[in-house]
């Protein structure tokens, strides 16, 4: 018989795989709902913009050639509306794509990689594939980046470090302030991945600092069109970065991702802004009236500038048993152990009609 452990190294064995929220399908099929409301995964539930219909099917017309390797279109809106050289632009297949990327080019063996113990999953499943030792710094009590342990943690094998900015899950982020001094103090040959898929959630609140607004050359920009764009269906996103670092990048990106649907839907969806502030305006109205909703019933929670809230609970336990509480009324919610908050949950923001579907089953929860 083969013996599976052998055929293995040591990393993909020890690696514990990134853990998808519940469809509103199996949700449905297990416990015979109708009325879900899916707050779980930040996707955008207002949809997308009404444009992607008519710009994928135009696309599925030539489906049967293969897709334009570097997005030349989308790469050139992307370049123009963020005043970069297109040849600073690189997009694949989500940012957690991305990731896999940078793993793939820029790391030896025995280097590692700094960054926060409560933040992006898909970054310690990506780094963890390749074997890169993670040094994850512990966030502080009030669920912020220390910067400055972050920075003593730096040493000689150090490659890489990654933070969220606005961070998943907590919704908390880097000040200006301390933003201008993270990257003014890693040394130039540690590369900065700065991550921002919320950017466009947290684009005007006044003491965030875009990162394409103070770069150096080992700063790379994530984002993605999967959060305010509501692509994540379609997996697209893209990174900033000096020329020279997406040259390297390109050599180790699949051929031919994005699809030629995603790179069409994104166009379209990055030319509708007024779809964009809708989502924005959506996020702002539903996380103003949650903030009210747990001031008035007493729950702990962390303010944020993204598209989600998360619940501060006092166990581990209640946690669980919240979660699956709301479940069993059809609401989907992320409990975020597998980010190391065990006694966390985080809510997306949802539509008028989820947000009232979270409030009543939490009000018939609390009643029993």
């Amino acid at each position: 018989m083969m013996e599976i452990e052998k055929l293995l190294p040591e990393n993909i064995l020890k690696l514990k795989p990134y853990v998808a929220g519940k469809t509103i399908a199996e949700v449905k099929k297990e416990y015979g709902l109708e009325r879900i409301s899916k707050l779980a995964s930040n996707e955008n539930r207002l949809g997308c913009s009404s444009n992607v219909k008519g710009a994928v099917l135009e696309a599925i017309k030539e489906i049967q050639d293969y897709p334009d390797p570097i997005a030349e279109k989308l790469r050139k809106a992307i370049a123009d509306r963020n005043g970069v050289k297109e040849a600073e632009v690189i997009l694949a297949a989500g940012s957690e794509s991305i990731i896999s990327i940078l793993c793939r080019t820029f790391f030896k063996n025995g280097e590692n990689a700094v960054t926060a113990d409560a933040t992006f999953v898909g970054f310690f499943v990506q780094a963890g594939v390749r074997g890169i030792e993670l040094k994850k710094i512990p966030v502080t009590d009030d669920y912020r980046f220390d910067v400055d342990r972050i920075l003593n943690a730096i040493d000689d094998q150090t490659k890489v470090v990654y933070l969220a900015n606005p961070n998943n899950p907590t919704g908390t982020y880097l000040k200006a302030d301390e933003y201008r001094y993270l990257v003014d103090l890693i040394p130039d040959n540690v590369l900065l991945i700065a991550d921002e898929a919320y950017y466009e959630y947290a684009a005007e609140v006044d003491d965030y600092l875009p990162a394409i607004d103070h770069r150096k050359e080992n700063v790379i920009i994530l984002r993605t069109f999967s959060k305010a764009y509501g692509l994540a269906g379609f997996r697209i996103g893209y990174a900033i970065a000096d020329e020279r670092l997406i040259t390297e990048m390109l050599k180790t990106k699949l051929t031919f991702e994005p699809t030629a649907p995603a790179q069409a839907a994104a166009l379209a969806a990055y030319n509708d802004q007024d779809f964009l502030k809708q989502s924005i305006e959506l996020v702002k109205r539903g996380r103003d009236r949650l903030y009210e909703f747990f001031d008035e019933h007493g729950v702990k929670y962390r303010e944020s500038i993204s598209n989600s809230v998360m619940m501060v609970l006092d166990s581990e336990k209640e946690a669980i048993d919240f979660t699956q509480k709301m479940l069993e009324q059809g609401v989907i919610l992320r409990r975020i152990n597998a980010f190391g908050l065990p006694n966390c949950v985080r809510i997306t923001i949802g539509t008028e009609n989820e947000m009232n579907h979270f409030e009543e089953s939490f009000i018939k929860i609390v009643k029993q």
